[in-house]
């Protein structure tokens, strides 16, 4: 609560923090270029009470990049007021690095080409918090977060913010009549760092620190499991992991996420959360905040989480992330995808599907889009190889789940990996899903051998993703070619490094044979 001693701290008194915040005021980059509506004004009048009221001392201005990986800073109560009037600003270099975190792009020399000269000499853009996004961290101390979005210095929008370009097809969607629902599944593995004995002989208080550089990362954690694996939905399996679960329900649930439930999986140290169905931009911002929180939850309190398809230590399953989706009409608020009596989907549902089929491989790199990715897609393991439907069944591509009492039909993509830009993996649904609808593509019939040799596969490397996306004209169509360019050579960059390191499986292979 505020207090009455507004002394400077270092007078002894509770220092500015202790006012009420300042009104984010006029005049700024935000009003300038409008770019709040009624409700996010309303919501920084709500923000800016709770930070007076709780006594918050710093907040996170933060946005997904390109990989789904939370960017950002960190500023001070008292800097809040001019953020929210003005954004806050960030290298723009941030928007064109790899995995590793190096910028693939020459911005010192010749960059001028890439979205028309905007990220020549690595200026700055700016993050535009999202109002209504705030939360206050469970985890952290008196420490408030907000999403935010992309915007260049002359207030148009970011050419490559990924959460804008799903609001942008989300809009062009919503043109045609449906508004799109979406079903969050997240496997992910969950480890315990592994601490080595000091010089002393007692243990070290913590893991060591894998130093490296960009496109050079330091070596991975050793981790060892938590659970041996194999027992699926083990119900003491999970009893045994019950601090960690509980750690992770308080800490999704306090920042208000649908949370539904959290499931043992059958790899060893594997767990599973889902999240209720919401729109489709609030989903993905669900997503990227659950990642996040399972990540620093975990940390924080001794343990290491990752969303990595197939780790190493994984040793028998891999991780996906399963997409469920539906669609709704502006009109109505009815769902389309409901089927006639007799009939699986209703003809809006099978071209939307057709379309995901049709557009599947290109697809791969918005759904899949790392190297350890690809590893996941393997024969009669729950994980699909083939673009194939199938009516509830889990090794098709794409599942789907029947309406059962009405309004229930939905199509359940099984192909991504829980590593995915949320904003991206949706964005490839909404552009191969509209596609198949203005088409009115057929999906064919349902399988009933989701592995079949004879089946179309999918991309076996994120090399042939990449070759696909360059072949399929829709994604270029849709979000124009600047896009696509810009992710596939980022991608392709990545992927080179891959191709040029000598792995630990050559060296075993041929150093002594040959």
């Amino acid at each position: 609560m505020r207090s009455a001693d507004e002394r400077p701290r270092a007078q002894g008194g509770d220092g500015p923090g202790a006012r009420p915040l300042t009104s984010a005021g006029a005049g700024g980059f935000v009003e300038r270029h409008g770019l709040w509506d009624e409700r996010q004004h309303v919501a920084a009048g709500h923000v800016r009470r709770v930070i007076d009221e709780l006594g918050l001392d710093k907040v996170r201005f933060s946005f997904a990049d390109q990989h789904g990986v939370l960017r950002g800073k960190t500023l001070t109560r008292e800097a809040v007021p001019g953020a929210l009037r003005s954004g806050v600003t960030a290298p723009s270099s941030l928007l064109l690095k790899d995995t590793s975190g190096r910028t693939v792009f020459p911005v010192f020399s010749g960059g001028e080409g890439l979205a028309s000269g905007r990220f020549a000499g690595a200026g700055d853009i700016v993050l535009v918090p999202d109002m209504t996004t705030f939360r206050v961290l469970p985890w952290a101390e008196r420490t408030g977060w907000i999403l935010c979005d992309l915007y260049h210095p002359d207030g148009t929008a970011a050419a490559f913010c990924s959460r804008g370009l799903l609001r942008e097809r989300l809009a062009a969607l919503a043109d045609t009549g449906y508004d799109l629902t979406v079903g969050v599944e997240l496997e992910f593995h969950v480890y315990r760092p592994v601490r080595r004995p000091s010089a002393d002989g007692s243990v070290a208080g913590s893991a060591p620190v894998g130093v490296g550089r960009p496109g050079a990362p330091g070596p991975a954690p050793e981790v060892e499991p938590l659970s041996s694996g194999s027992q699926l939905l083990h119900e003491e399996g999970l009893d045994r992991l019950d601090d960690l679960v509980d750690l992770l329900y308080r800490g999704l649930t306090g920042l208000d996420l649908p949370l539904r439930s959290l499931e043992l999986e059958f790899g060893p140290s594997q767990l599973e959360l889902t999240l209720d169905a919401r729109g489709a931009a609030q989903a993905a911002d669900d997503a990227l905040s659950a990642r996040a929180a399972v990540r620093q939850i975990c940390r924080r309190n001794g343990y290491h989480a990752t969303f990595m398809s197939r780790p190493a230590v994984a040793q028998t399953a891999s991780s996906g992330w399963h997409l469920h989706q539906s669609l709704r009409s502006r009109a109505t608020g009815e769902a389309v995808f409901d089927p006639a009596p007799g009939e699986t989907l209703s003809p809006v549902g099978r071209h939307y599907l057709a379309g995901l089929l049709e557009h599947a491989p290109a697809a791969t790199v918005f759904t899949t889009p790392t190297v350890n990715g690809y590893k996941r897609y393997l024969p009669m393991s729950l994980a699909p190889d083939r673009v194939v439907w199938g009516i509830d069944n889990k090794g098709a591509m794409v599942r789907v789940v029947g309406a059962q009492g009405g309004g229930g039909a939905r199509l359940e993509n099984r192909s991504g990996e829980p590593a995915a830009n949320p904003y991206l993996y949706i964005v490839s649904q909404v552009v191969s899903g509209m596609d198949g609808m203005a088409r009115r593509l057929d999906p064919g019939p349902p399988t009933t051998d989701p592995y079949d040799a004879g089946a179309r596969g999918l991309p076996g490397s994120l090399g042939q993703a990449l070759d696909a996306l360059d072949a399929d004209p829709v994604f270029a169509e849709a979000l124009g070619q600047d896009v696509v360019s810009w992710l596939t050579t980022i991608k392709r960059a990545e992927f080179a490094r891959y191709l040029a390191h000598v792995s630990d499986w050559e060296q075993r292979e041929y150093f002594d044979l040959v």
